[in-house]
C-alpha cells in the first residue's frame, strides 16, 4: 500500500483551513486557508441595513461551504496527491457555534423570508447576547437543585447552546418555530459532507448539557425554563450522540464533485477545535494541560475520575480522549486582547519605527516589552476585555489596567496585558489543582505559542511550570486529520484508535520553556495583587463593571 493521507478541516473565528497530512508521519504536506467572506458580523447583517444589538456575533453558513469548495481542491492541487490516496476527513469547529436549520438541513438564513432576521444566522461562540437567558437558566437550575450544574463549575455560559436557543425563542419565536433542528456548526458541516446527521459527544457534552451517563436534563427542567421548551430535545435536538473517533459517514457524490475527493471517503464525527488539538501534541494521559492559544485560549486536561471544579467549562466522560474524563476551562480574550491594543492604543511613532526596521508591530512590541523586568512597569491588568469564561463565568465583566502614570509607555501596557492573561491561566490551574485534578506539565499550541517567545516565558514564570510547544503550525487541523485517519480505520490505511494515531502523527518541539527562579518570585507578588483585584471586581464586592455596562446600554438606546 502506497502513502495515504487524511484531511483536517479547521473552522476558526475568522477563517477556515484545510491541511493534507501524511497518515504515517503526521507531516503536513499542504495547507489552504480561506478567509470568511462575511467575517464576523457584529454590527450589521449582510443586507447592510439590519443593525445588530451589542454583544451579538453572527456568521454566514455560506462561508463554511466556501471553505470546503476552496481549500480541499487547493491542497490536492498543491500537493499533487491523488484523491484515491486520501482516506479520511476530520472536521473541527469553534464552539458553541450554532444555527437553526430546516428539515432538509438548510440554514434558515438561506430562506428569503428570514434573510433580514438576525436569529436565522449562525450564532458564533462569542455571541454573548444570551446572557439574560443564561442567568435565568442558572437561577432555575440552582433553585431546582439540578446536579448537572456541578459538571460545569456551577454555571452554564451564555456562549452555550441552550441559552442561545432560549434567546431565539424569546426574541424570534417565528425562527424557533420554523427551525426543524438547532445544530452545532461542526455537526452541520459533517451533515453537508455525508448527508447524515451525527451529533458529536464533545459539543453535546461541553456545550449542550448532555452527559454519557444521564443524557440531557429532564423535560421538566426545560418546561421550567419555558413551557414551550418542554420537548426541545426531541423536537429540535437529538438524543443520538456519537463518540469521538467514530465514522459519521462517507462523502456524498455531490460533495465529492465539489471537493475533488472520491465519494465514499470516510468522514469523522465533528469535534471542537480546542479538544481535537490534545492528541495532536501527544497528550493521551492525565496531568498534562494543553493551552490552545488564539483569539481566546482553551485549557484542556485529562483526569482519571470526575471531580467538580469551580468555574470550569465542563467535565465530560470521553469528551477529549476515550477512557478519560476531559476537563475544559478557558479565557475569552487573549489574542483579541493584543489586537485591540495594537489597533487602538499605539502612537504613530511605533508603527513608523516598525516600518523603517522592516518588522511587524508585534515583533517591535515584544522586543520593547522583553527589555523590561517583571514588575518594572508598575502595572497590573485584568484580562476581561471579552468577559470572563473561567473561573468566574461572567460575560458582563470588563477589562482594567491599574498603575498607569504619565510616564507609562505602550510596551509596558502590552507586557501588562500579556501578564494578565498568564495570571488568568494561573487562576484556572489553581482551580483544577485545588479540586483534585493535577496539572504537572503545560503544553501550548497556536500562532501565539509559536511566535511570541516573551509571552511563553512569562507564562512559564507566572505558573512556575515548564511549557512544551507543538511542533506543528497547524496543530488543531492536524488533530482533525488524525481523527479522519481513525474514521478510515487500519483496513484503509489509517488507525483503529486515537492512541495509535497519536503515536505516529503527534508533534512536539524539542525546545521548551523553563521558569526563571528570580522572575517566579516577583510574579508571585504580582499574582497576589491580581487575585485581590480579580476577586474584588469579579466576585460581587464591586459590580462597577456591570453598572457601567448598563449605563452604556441605556445611553445607546437614547
Amino acid at each position: 500500500m502506497g502513502k495515504k493521507y487524511s484531511i483536517g478541516i479547521d473552522f476558526g473565528t475568522q477563517s477556515g483551513r484545510a491541511v493534507l497530512v501524511d497518515v504515517a508521519t503526521g507531516d503536513v504536506v499542504a495547507v489552504s486557508v480561506k478567509e470568511y467572506t462575511h467575517g464576523v458580523m457584529d454590527e450589521y447583517l449582510p443586507d447592510g441595513v439590519t443593525k445588530l444589538e451589542p454583544d451579538w456575533a453572527l456568521q454566514h453558513p455560506k462561508d463554511y461551504l466556501e471553505v470546503l469548495e476552496t481549500t480541499i481542491p487547493a491542497v490536492l492541487r498543491e500537493s499533487g496527491v491523488k484523491p484515491e490516496d486520501v482516506i479520511g476527513i476530520g472536521v473541527d469547529f469553534t464552539s458553541c457555534t450554532m444555527l437553526p436549520a430546516d428539515k432538509e438541513g438548510n440554514p434558515l438564513c438561506f430562506h428569503e423570508e428570514f434573510k433580514s432576521n438576525p436569529h436565522a444566522y449562525v450564532k458564533l461562540w462569542k455571541h454573548h447576547a444570551a446572557q439574560p437567558e443564561a442567568n435565568k437558566l442558572n437561577r432555575i437550575a440552582e433553585e431546582r437543585g439540578e446536579t448537572f450544574l456541578k459538571r460545569y463549575g456551577g454555571k452554564i455560559s451564555s456562549e452555550w447552546l441552550i441559552p442561545k436557543i432560549m434567546q431565539i425563542l424569546d426574541e424570534a419565536p417565528e425562527i424557533y418555530s420554523a427551525a426543524d433542528r438547532f445544530m452545532e456548526a461542526g455537526d452541520w458541516i459533517v451533515m453537508m459532507l455525508t448527508g447524515v446527521e451525527k451529533r458529536n459527544s464533545c459539543t453535546a457534552g461541553y456545550k449542550a448539557i448532555w452527559s454519557k451517563r444521564e443524557g440531557y436534563p429532564s423535560n421538566d427542567f426545560f418546561k421550567a425554563l419555558d413551557p414551550r421548551l418542554e420537548h426541545v430535545v426531541d423536537e429540535k435536538l437529538s438524543r443520538d450522540i456519537y463518540p469521538l473517533g467514530d465514522k459519521a459517514g462517507e462523502l456524498t457524490e455531490r460533495m465529492a464533485a465539489v471537493t475533488g475527493l472520491l465519494p465514499g471517503t470516510a468522514v469523522a464525527v465533528a469535534n471542537v477545535d480546542a479538544h481535537v488539538a490534545v492528541p495532536a501534541v501527544g497528550i493521551v494521559e492525565p496531568g498534562k494541560m494543553l493551552m490552545i492559544m488564539g483569539t481566546s485560549t482553551c485549557h484542556m486536561v485529562l483526569g482519571d475520575e470526575e471531580k467538580m471544579v469551580p468555574g470550569m467549562c465542563g467535565v465530560v466522560e470521553d469528551g477529549i480522549i476515550p477512557g478519560f474524563q476531559g476537563y475544559e476551562a478557558g479565557q475569552s480574550c487573549v489574542g483579541d486582547h493584543f489586537e485591540w491594543f495594537i489597533e487602538n492604543c499605539l502612537p504613530a511613532s511605533y508603527t513608523e519605527e516598525a516600518r523603517k526596521r522592516g518588522i511587524d508591530i508585534h515583533t517591535l512590541l515584544e522586543e520593547k516589552a522583553g527589555a523590561l523586568k517583571p514588575g518594572q512597569s508598575g502595572l497590573i491588568a485584568l484580562d476581561w476585555w471579552n468577559g470572563n469564561r473561567s473561573v468566574l463565568v461572567d460575560a458582563d465583566l470588563a477589562g482594567l489596567i491599574i498603575g498607569c502614570t504619565l510616564a507609562t509607555k505602550p510596551e509596558e501596557i502590552y507586557r501588562a496585558l500579556i501578564e494578565a492573561t498568564a495570571y488568568g491561566t494561573n487562576v484556572i490551574i489553581e482551580a483544577f489543582e485545588n479540586s483534585g485534578v493535577p496539572v504537572r506539565e503545560l503544553y501550548a499550541c497556536g500562532g501565539i505559542a509559536e511566535k511570541n517567545e516573551l509571552m511563553m516565558q512569562i507564562y512559564a514564570d507566572v505558573t512556575n511550570r515548564e511549557i512544551r510547544i507543538s511542533a506543528s503550525p497547524q496543530t488543531v487541523a492536524l488533530g482533525s486529520a488524525m481523527f479522519g485517519a481513525v474514521a478510515a480505520g487500519r483496513a484503509r490505511g489509517g488507525y483503529d484508535s486515537i492512541f495509535e494515531a497519536a503515536k505516529h502523527m503527534s508533534k512536539i518541539k524539542e525546545k521548551y520553556y523553563k521558569p526563571i527562579p528570580e522572575n517566579v518570585e516577583v510574579y508571585k507578588k504580582l499574582y497576589a495583587e491580581y487575585k485581590i483585584l480579580h476577586d474584588y471586581f469579579g466576585r460581587g464586592a464591586n459590580d462597577v463593571m456591570k453598572r457601567l455596562k448598563k449605563i452604556k446600554s441605556e445611553a445607546g438606546r437614547t
